[in-house]
């Protein structure tokens, strides 16, 4: 019986390295999304980045009122979560417009 050989991948060239800039994201190829896939990573992003940025504030509000204050905890939401989410959001719906957009320019 044969040994079973495993074949390494070759070397990436420079510019097909999997970055940012060239549409990877974590090593997912973000470049090739459709518009329903593009808009719902970016709506599930900056849900994402809202609850995050809530959690945060209400931890950071927390700490601050155990130090003696009296802060509303509404201003977790308000003045960090809301804020967050929405940047989060525009910044990866932009992202993933180009690449959706630049495909549907080169296609017609």
């Amino acid at each position: 019986m044969t040994p079973v050989t495993y074949m390494t991948p070759a070397a990436e060239p420079a510019n097909e390295r999997k970055s940012f800039a060239n549409g990877y994201v974590f090593g997912a190829p973000v470049q090739k999304l459709g518009w329903f896939a593009s808009l719902l990573s970016g709506l599930a992003s900056g849900v994402i980045a809202f609850f995050f940025g809530t959690f945060l504030g209400i931890v950071g509000i927390l700490v601050w009122n155990g130090r003696g204050h009296a802060v509303d905890f509404s201003l977790s939401y308000r003045m960090v979560g809301l804020p967050l989410g929405i940047l989060v959001m525009v910044t990866a719906l932009a992202y993933l417009g180009t690449f959706w957009f630049k495909r549907v320019l080169r296609k017609g």
